[in-house]
């Protein structure tokens, strides 16, 4: 935060400078030449014709003497009774513009800033100037956001950041309150309306029944291919025990991801159980399960430049020490320079193994995004606290440094956080 508001204070003074060297130095700009300069270019030509006609022998050195002493008078009498340039009679004025603009234009400029720039942003760079951002750094950055938001209820972009932020901490509740508080700025978006509610069903016990149907129906509305609003819908649809309905939509979610990828072979497994659940066999209990798993894969389909996927396994050695209300963290940060997640994910332990996806809409500040680092490192932790900081104890397993867009990040939990 400290070099971003140097760099800004150096831009100010620059700027100052271009404006205030031209307005009070003392010498005069313009086309038209200074008085002074203009009468001793007269008194260098003559001179000059006075010599040419002395050499000439036209005139004696005695003409020439007595021509030139009139001359040279001429000038000096011009430049005493000469009127002086406007910058010298106005020396005041000069100087009341100048000072008008040392108080106007880095005004002008911090307002400006925070109206149409991104003060949050600062917030962020200073908390990511380190190696490590701990968990109470990445609150105090969150809560940062979320007061600065009441100064500005207008800005869409912030609310939508402060309601992932939320999501990725686990704060379902606040999170659909900046939802609904972004809804209301932003229309028609069907990423916006699936997300707000999947985090309204997490706030409300992991029902989608109500407000969030009717927003992933309004997604669906808009966009009839959103991946996510399909999965949600299907979802819906099994919860309601409407299987022709449910696998309506998962057929359509599946006509859309790579044959034979992870994805595919998720929502393939989704489908079975549903329609073994329409036949009345076993599988009904496995639809409902399988489909919370599944809800994160659809936009893991075809990974862009500006996301990640793969799947979190745990090791056989270590599945007695993990308790099924324990909280998982997989996060996205870059290979070298600070350890602040570009992406996270939270998830409960119950859900792995687990696909998932990274992508440049999970990350945790404005302008710091997963596409923007050259090469990234996939982390998965389970935390007994649920904390974001490593505590000894908790179990983890990391990818080696992969470029942005990859879509096979496989990572096994097998180590013990020391």
């Amino acid at each position: 935060m400290f070099a971003f508001w140097s760099i800004a204070a150096l831009l100010v003074a620059a700027t100052l400078g271009a404006l205030l060297w031209p307005l009070l130095r003392r010498t005069p700009r313009g086309d038209a030449p200074e008085p002074d300069a203009a009468a001793i270019a007269v008194f260098r030509d003559q001179k000059r014709a006075l010599d040419d006609e002395y050499a000439a022998g036209t005139i004696s050195a005695e003409e020439r003497e007595a021509a030139l002493g009139e001359i040279t008078r001429r000038l000096a009498d011009e430049a005493i009774h000469a009127p002086a340039p406007q910058s010298a009679r106005s020396p005041l004025r000069a100087w009341v513009v100048a000072l008008g603009l040392i108080i106007v234009v880095p005004g002008a400029a911090f307002v400006l800033y925070q109206r149409l720039g991104n003060p949050a942003a600062t917030t962020v760079a200073g908390l990511g100037a380190g190696h490590e951002v701990s968990d109470q750094q990445i609150l105090a950055m969150v809560d940062a956001l979320a007061q600065k938001l009441k100064q500005r209820p207008d800005d869409a972009g912030g609310w939508v950041l402060l309601a992932r932020s939320y999501r990725a901490l686990g704060r379902f509740a606040e999170s659909a309150q900046a939802y609904e508080h972004a809804e209301t700025l932003v229309r028609d978006d069907a990423d916006l309306l699936a997300d707000y509610a999947d985090v309204l069903a997490m706030a409300q016990g992991k029902q989608l029944a109500g407000k969030p149907a009717a927003l992933v129906a309004r997604a669906l509305a808009i966009d009839p291919g959103h991946k996510k609003a399909l999965a949600l819908a299907g979802t819906i649809a099994l919860e309601a025990r409407d299987y022709a309905a449910s696998l309506d939509y998962w057929h359509r979610l599946a006509a859309q991801l790579p044959p034979g990828s992870d994805e595919s072979r998720e929502i393939a497994d989704v489908i079975a159980d549903v329609e073994s659940a329409q036949r009345g066999g076993k599988g009904s209990s496995d639809a409902g399960r399988r489909t919370q798993q599944a809800q994160a894969a659809p936009a893991a389909a075809g990974p862009g430049a500006g996301s990640i996927s793969g799947r979190v396994d745990l090791s056989p050695t270590l599945v007695s020490k993990v308790a099924l209300n324990d909280t998982v963290f997989i996060y996205a940060r870059a290979s070298e320079g600070t350890r602040m997640p570009l992406a996270l994910l939270r998830i409960p332990a119950k859900e792995l193994p687990r696909s998932f996806l990274l992508d440049d809409s999970m990350g945790m500040a404005p302008g710091v995004k997963l596409s923007s680092a050259p090469a990234v490192i996939v982390e998965a932790r389970i935390s007994k606290t649920g904390s974001a900081t490593p505590q000894p104890g908790d179990l983890f397993g990391r990818s080696a440094a992969t470029k942005p867009g990859a879509a096979v990040v496989n990572i096994t939990i097998g180590q013990v956080v020391q």
